[in-house]
């Protein structure tokens, strides 16, 4: 039998199992070696948020909650200023009959010579009313614009109403306060006409403006203006209402020495 190296392939089992133990052990050593050879890793601390870290942090976009335009005040209407008007008419048979009281035939002047005038004026209120005056035909512009200046002045007037609205009475329509122009009458305590016969003689205001003579005052209610203090419709030595007749060629009796008759304007100064 010739001897050779190679093994034979009938080894003993128990040798194979001892060769294969030998190397499951060799095998765990070495991993356990590897094991303690790899650095253990430290955990590394978290760094609080902070203020430039926000800033980093992308912000979230709102929408913007939309805001309605504001509605434009609306612009109050401009009060229109009172405006002045007037008319000028001749006498017709129905304002004729109307004036029964204050003209008569035999009067001085014809009713054809006078005028019927519409003027607008502030009462002591301040409202703006319109008032009616007869006068001569020759004054009836002038007077318009005497009661222009004095509406454009603001001058109050209580009362503006044709005398026969008290009967032709001077008294009643001084005691009413009421301005007023023609009225065929006498001068006051006389016989010869006055002047507002003619129809150019005007009576503005008689209780704020009395007529005066010593210490008699017309009428009653004017004692408590004599003194001559300051007061709506009172009138003064060269104010407006004094200018404004004057402008048109009409003198006052408020200048007279006596009577004094603050009321009263006349063209002729009597």
């Amino acid at each position: 039998m010739v001897a050779t190296d190679q093994p034979r392939s009938g080894a003993h089992p128990g040798l194979r199992r001892r060769a294969l133990g030998a190397a499951v052990v060799a095998l765990v050593g070495l991993a356990a070696a590897c094991t303690a050879a790899m650095p253990v890793p430290v955990p590394v601390p978290t760094r609080p948020t902070t203020g430039a870290d926000v800033s980093r942090a992308p912000t979230p976009t709102r929408t913007p909650t939309p805001i309605a335009s504001p509605r434009p005040a609306a612009t109050p209407s401009p009060v229109p200023s009172p405006t002045f008007a007037a008319t000028i008419a001749p006498i017709d048979d129905a304002l004729a009959a109307r004036m029964a009281s204050s003209w008569r035939p035999g009067c001085p002047v014809p009713l054809a010579d006078l005028r019927y005038l519409s003027l607008s004026y502030h009462d002591m209120t301040g409202a703006v009313v319109t008032g009616e005056l007869v006068v001569h035909a020759d004054v009836a512009d002038g007077v318009v614009e005497v009661f222009r200046a004095l509406f454009d002045a603001g001058y109050p007037i209580a009362s503006m109403r044709l005398v026969d609205d008290f009967g032709a009475d001077d008294d009643a329509s001084m005691a009413a306060d009421n301005t007023s122009a023609f009225n065929c009458r006498a001068v006051t305590g006389g016989t010869v006409w006055s002047e507002h016969a003619y129809g150019r003689a005007i009576d503005l205001n008689p209780v704020e403006n009395p007529y005066v003579r010593g210490s008699s005052v017309a009428p009653a209610a004017g004692g408590a203006f004599a003194d001559r203090h300051d007061a709506p419709g009172v009138i003064h030595g060269d104010d407006v209402v004094v200018r404004a007749f004057a402008a048109h060629g009409w003198q006052w009796g408020g200048y007279w020495d006596r009577p004094i008759d603050y009321q009263h304007f006349s063209v002729s100064g009597r």
